[in-house]
């Protein structure tokens, strides 16, 4: 199933991790399949057409199964299809940071995080976007404390 263009259902619910543990990570209400369907069209296919290079969906759909196993937030917006990590780096052709400029100036979005890396490149983009809701247009910079535990700085809000 096309979400949109150029990304399919099946790229947003692939996951080695899941593949590795066993874990389903399939969604089971409809209206998880329609947030990623708005994610594709709205952030997605947009940085995709605006770059015009291939990117990478490095998680999209996670179950709360895996998002537990994981590690993730218990408010993560995976588990509702309305968040997508992106990598270019993995394919070539841009950089991680011109996808975040790329969508922090030209798209609207409810949260975009600068994910780790360092002050010229991200290791991945996190993007999120709520269909017909109030999208914050909020940046953040996810950064490590000195005992390894995840904090966001805000860049914008």
């Amino acid at each position: 199933m096309k979400l949109s263009k150029n990304l399919s259902l099946r790229e947003c619910l692939r996951s080695d991790t899941a593949k590795r543990l066993g874990v389903t990570n399939q969604p089971h209400e409809d209206w998880v399949i329609e947030n990623l369907r708005a994610v594709a069209e709205h952030v997605f296919q947009p940085v995709r057409d605006g770059i015009g290079v291939p990117v990478f969906v490095s998680s999209g759909y996670r179950s709360p199964e895996l998002n537990k196993a994981i590690g993730g937030s218990v408010r993560s917006q995976h588990m509702e299809g309305r968040a997508l990590d992106l990598d270019a780096d993995v394919l070539g052709g841009t950089s991680n940071c011109d996808i975040f400029h790329y969508i922090k100036n030209n798209l609207e979005f409810d949260q975009l995080i600068w994910e780790f890396g360092d002050e010229d490149n991200p290791d991945w983009v996190h993007v999120s976007y709520i269909y017909g809701g109030n999208n914050r247009g909020r940046c953040l910079k996810a950064k490590r404390d000195d005992k390894g535990k995840t904090f966001y700085e805000v860049i914008f809000d």
